[in-house]
């Protein structure tokens, strides 16, 4: 059992949704996998309600998909739906990062480079889940500079639906934000260039699309006790 303080209701639904999000974005938890409500609870030390509410939120992000009669599944998004989503991401991504690019300040180029340094070290300890959070949380980072609430919203269900797409697509590990592609990123945002900003994030966020093998594939199949007890 993880082990948890003594908390409410909200507390303990909160602690289930931020771990099976961080399992699902650190692909320890595959497209597909069920989500037991008895075993999450069990894994958790709360009750069924608990973990139930918790499912709910984290369908209501697109990372938790809830059938009738047949529970609550990892999400697995279609070939369609990865094309998609990279293709909006290209479109939604490269203005955003215009915005950022200026209004941004030495600070928040700073903070940027400090992030690509966390996702760096992971890379080099071949820790390619918690590496592909980081390189998520980047482009969230860039939404927050922009000071565009509403699209940093889109922007993080984007890049969650990402997460599963790279899960179940990937055939290389460019899938990843390449550094270069970051670091040109920061350049432009560094020099306040917005028009460069937008160009480096479309072309990117189009290369990543270009990694990814899009034939129709499963993931393969791992326990939700050896995805989240093991990395508690």
């Amino acid at each position: 059992m993880i082990q948890m303080p003594a908390q409410g209701r909200d507390g303990g639904s909160k602690a289930v949704v931020d771990g099976l999000s961080l399992a699902i974005h650190e692909h320890r938890l595959a497209p597909g996998t069920k989500l037991g409500e008895d075993e999450i609870g069990e894994i958790y030390g709360v009750s069924r309600t608990v973990v139930r509410a918790a499912l709910q939120q984290l369908s209501h992000t697109q990372l938790v998909q809830i059938e009738r009669n047949r529970g609550a599944y990892v999400a697995q998004p279609t070939l369609r739906e990865a094309r998609e989503v990279f293709e909006a991401r290209a479109l939604l991504e490269g203005r955003t990062a215009c915005w950022a690019a200026e209004r941004a300040t030495p600070r928040d180029v700073d903070r940027l480079e400090r992030h690509i340094a966390e996702e760096h070290a992971a890379l080099d300890v071949q820790d390619m889940g918690r590496a592909l959070r980081l390189s998520g949380q980047f482009h969230i980072e860039l939404a927050r500079i922009a000071d565009q609430d509403t699209i940093a919203g889109f922007v993080e269900t984007l890049i969650a639906r990402s997460s599963l797409v790279i899960a179940l697509y990937w055939r290389r590990s460019a899938a990843l934000c390449e550094s270069n592609a970051h670091h040109a990123l920061i350049q432009a945002i560094a020099a306040n260039d917005g028009p460069r900003a937008q160009e480096q994030m479309s072309s990117h966020l189009i290369d990543i699309l270009s990694s990814l093998d899009l034939r129709d594939r499963t993931a393969p199949p791992r326990t939700l006790r050896d995805a989240l007890l093991g990395h508690a």
